[in-house]
């Protein structure tokens, strides 16, 4: 029996199906290798069977090709104007700040509030994670 392996990366299971099929594996035998190795869940049978077409066709890269998605919205300009509303009052939900910012979701809204500007909420107000002298 075989020691398993357990969370391998994308890339490292690719990595072993480019080896392998350099050693001229056939893609059935290459699936079972990954199971009994990794785990069952690791890879399908016709994930690797496409990657093989992958490599055959030339492929050398194992590892994500970079995707266009779409832009984000959050920039420095609306993280400044939403710090801006927040030293205005304290006292807000996100929802009101959907009525200030009609063009960006509630989801973008708390991750801006949350996470670029590390407030949280406590009671009523949202207060800075970090207190400074300032505050």
């Amino acid at each position: 029996m075989f020691k398993t392996i357990a969370d391998p990366a994308d890339c490292e299971v690719r990595s072993v199906i480019r080896f392998l099929n350099a050693k001229n594996v056939n893609p059935a035998e290459i699936h079972h290798q990954l199971v009994e190795i990794y785990d069952e869940n690791v890879m399908t049978d016709g994930m690797v069977r496409k990657w093989v077409r992958h490599l055959n066709d030339g492929r050398s890269n194992v590892h994500h090709e970079a995707r266009s998605g779409r832009p984000s919205v959050v920039n420095d300009g609306l993280v400044a104007k939403v710090n801006e509303k927040i030293r205005e009052s304290s006292r807000f939900t996100i929802r009101m700040f959907c009525d200030e910012f009609p063009k960006i979701s509630k989801t973008v809204l708390h991750e801006i509030v949350t996470n670029r500007s590390n407030y949280r909420k406590l009671c009523s107000s949202w207060i800075p994670k970090m207190l400074t002298d300032v505050h």
